[in-house]
């Protein structure tokens, strides 16, 4: 079945608490602005922002149990932080319950919270929108949103270090995809320099 914009936000409203869909829509607000900025599609950056927490509050039964009935979501993420389960669930759930089967929308919604190695543009602008909405107060906080204004890469390598400066803080395990997906967005800057001055 296909959900019309409002059917969907209803449906997913209905699945957390007032705070976090508040969030939500300044996700959706920030992903479009940004789409707009740097060349995304503000209807995909938008129906992605909609749906990357829809899993957020689910059961951790209820997450696991997705994840390892879907051959395609990652079953190593089990292995790690429970934080990052509802993406994956957002991924998988995004088709199997809202018959959102582009590939783009759902991997948005897939590495909006570790990123990955060669994000797509629709995944940078969604990861960052999570990042920066206005909604957001952590310290650092603006010196991302800073960032974002540069470029999506500047916004998200700040972002990325902010996640891993707390998680060496608390001596938490860091899911290595975050480090890896930010080792990629600083060698593709390089790259963007190097071709500048070529």
């Amino acid at each position: 079945m296909k959900y019309s914009r409002e059917q969907l936000m209803e449906a997913v409203s209905g699945q957390m608490p007032e705070k976090r869909w508040k969030h939500t829509l300044g996700v959706m607000h920030t992903s479009v602005e940004l789409a707009q900025r740097y060349g995304a599609d503000p209807d995909k950056a938008e129906l992605a922002a909609i749906l990357h927490d829809v899993a957020k509050y689910w059961p951790v039964q209820q997450m696991e149990e997705v994840i390892r009935s879907h051959p395609e979501c990652d079953q190593e993420l089990l292995e790690h932080d429970k934080q990052l389960w509802h993406s994956e669930v957002g991924y998988c759930v995004a088709a199997r319950d809202y018959g959102v089967d582009d590939p783009e929308i759902r991997n948005a919604i897939r590495w909006h919270t570790s990123g990955r190695v060669g994000m797509s543009l629709l995944d940078k602008v969604v990861c960052l929108a999570d990042y920066i909405e206005p909604g957001r107060d952590f310290p650092g906080v603006e010196h991302i949103r800073k960032q974002a204004k540069k470029s999506l890469e500047q916004g998200l390598i700040a972002g990325f270090d902010s996640t891993i400066t707390l998680l060496l803080e608390k001596k938490k395990v860091i899911f290595p995809l975050t480090v890896l997906s930010r080792n990629d967005l600083i060698q593709q800057l390089k790259q963007r320099k190097t071709e500048v001055h070529e």
